[in-house]
């Protein structure tokens, strides 16, 4: 490919000092970065690469970042309508947007027993968009979003298992496996 230095192909990308942590801070060089537009204009720029590495493409450089969980927090959770039409709008930490549909799924560990994820749960996830290979840029939803997604949930099925989940752009997205009891009450 011309313009491509063949000692730099394949080469690993450069760290660069940010690390998002899980509670959605981003931190450069250890500090927080207070300024929330500071945080929006990087999280714009925010990529996957086909390894799953996250990256920071800026017009005056790019490096890999280190990120605890997902790089994004669903903060907000607007719904309109109902059944398969309803429509789920998240907002994110970088006040980004999101519709869950079929190009933006709702991904939960749903198909286990309540007490496979631990005391914290399982929190559902958000595409919020592609990356460069195989590996999505995702928000984690809050606690308060996921209570409020959950009282939406309605029952449904999801590859012939019953589950409880929600309806956006109608899509089906599970979320829990239907507890035994509610299957006969």
């Amino acid at each position: 490919m011309a313009g491509l230095d063949p000692a730099k192909a394949g080469a690993e990308p450069r760290k660069l000092p940010f690390l998002i942590r899980r509670d959605g801070v981003w931190l450069y060089r250890g500090t927080p970065i207070e300024r929330k537009t500071m945080v929006c204009l990087f999280g714009s720029m925010l990529t996957r690469d086909e390894n799953g590495e996250y990256l920071l493409r800026t017009p005056f450089e790019s490096g890999s970042i280190e990120v605890e969980d997902v790089p994004f927090l669903a903060v907000e959770l607007e719904w309109k309508g109902c059944g398969r039409m309803q429509r789920l709008c998240f907002r994110t930490n970088v006040d980004e947007p999101v519709v869950a549909s079929r190009e933006h799924p709702i991904r939960a560990v749903w198909d286990v027993p309540p007490d496979a994820c631990g005391d914290g749960g399982c929190p559902p996830y958000l595409l919020v968009r592609a990356g460069d290979g195989r590996f999505p840029v995702e928000a984690r939803l809050t606690r308060s979003v996921w209570y409020e997604l959950a009282a939406l949930a309605e029952p449904g099925t999801c590859n012939g298992v019953p589950c409880m989940g929600v309806w956006s752009c109608d899509c089906f997205f599970p979320l829990a496996r239907l507890c035994a009891e509610s299957k006969t009450a």
